[in-house]
């Protein structure tokens, strides 16, 4: 990998920079390692519901939006990492999905809407 993906990037809107930085990301911490374990789901999944209670409460207890925005690129990073340990090429399952859903119908339940192949009762 180049030297210079570590450098500070500029947000060009694509989704193959951000990828490509997640991926230099996992590299250089050798996440692959079965001894750094980083390609666990089961530790993935922690961290990430680790990082949802940290956005849930910068949220709940009024802090600056930048801490929230900050909180909310920890999850996104999180997850682009999983498609990377899990071979999931996230980009097209994500179109696939927004397709899919796309075509749903909302459900107003208790607490508001919800655009799910749920049912209620």
């Amino acid at each position: 990998m180049s030297s210079d993906i570590h450098l500070p990037c500029i947000p060009d809107g694509s989704w193959l920079t951000m990828m490509r930085r997640v991926a230099a990301f996992h590299s250089k911490h050798d996440f692959a390692s079965d001894e750094n374990n980083g390609h666990d789901m089961g530790y993935r999944i922690s961290l990430t519901i680790e990082e949802l209670g940290e956005l849930s409460a910068s949220i709940t207890k009024g802090k600056p939006k930048e801490e929230s925005a900050e909180e909310l690129a920890d999850l996104l990073i999180l997850i682009l990492g999983h498609s990377l340990a899990m071979s999931v090429d996230l980009e097209d399952e994500f179109h696939k999905k927004m397709d899919k859903i796309m075509k749903r119908e909302a459900i107003r339940g208790n607490l508001g809407l919800r655009v799910t192949e749920y049912l209620p009762e």
